[in-house]
């Protein structure tokens, strides 16, 4: 159940459906990336990077790629009209002042309470947890893509994280391959199962309590 390229923008594109008109929007590292290539052109978005630019466009075309253009990656990318450039301090006042209406990030485990583990690589060495852990305290929704299982095939959506927290009761909405997962003071909802797979199927390999609303079981 490894998260190959398509389904990668999968996911990519169902996230960009929780992009309003106006919104100003945080994308983290990897995957969250991939959700400006999927914002209708009637849609207005500022996206917001940590390394100080605020109005990053769609990945550019393969060699139309600016050499000083960069996301928070280090990956190209390009620059909507109306976008500015400032150091990261005024970045991280964009979060810290809570003006983020989105973050989107990645993730190795989620509790059911939606705490959010995504800053250490088990058994690597990491630099620290750069931004995320603003990003996730600070943002007024705090949406997360990830493969519904580790590569070992363990639940990534579990009770409670074994892995450093990045921060607590943070998640609001968790997309994966399999389905897509709303937080509630109630629990986990189980809100849409991806084509292909069954609501079964989605219980079967998520390691916490789902609960089904009754408009929602089957496919979606």
């Amino acid at each position: 159940m490894g998260v190959g390229v398509n389904v990668r923008h999968q996911i990519a594109k169902r996230a960009a459906k929780e992009i309003e008109d106006g919104m100003v929007v945080n994308l983290g590292i990897g995957m969250p990336t991939l959700v400006a290539d999927y914002i209708p052109e009637n849609v207005n978005v500022m996206f917001h990077a940590e390394n100080g630019v605020l109005g990053t466009g769609p990945t550019p075309a393969k060699g139309e790629e600016d050499e000083n253009l960069c996301n928070a990656g280090g990956l190209p990318m390009t620059i909507v009209p109306g976008g500015s450039y400032f150091d990261s301090t005024y970045a991280f006042s964009i979060i810290r002042r809570g003006l983020l209406d989105v973050t989107i990030l990645g993730a190795f485990q989620i509790s059911q309470y939606g705490d959010l583990a995504n800053w250490i690589v088990p058994k690597k060495i990491v630099s620290g947890m750069g931004g995320a852990i603003e990003l996730a305290q600070k943002a007024k929704k705090v949406i997360v893509l990830m493969n519904h299982v580790d590569k070992k095939g363990n639940p990534k959506i579990v009770t409670e994280c074994t892995l450093p927290l990045t921060a607590k009761h943070c998640v609001d909405l968790i997309i994966t391959d399999l389905a897509v997962i709303k937080v509630t003071v109630k629990g986990l909802q189980l809100i849409e199962v991806m084509d292909g797979y069954t609501v079964d199927e989605v219980v079967k390999v998520t390691g916490a309590p789902l609960f089904v609303a009754k408009e929602k079981k089957g496919e979606c």
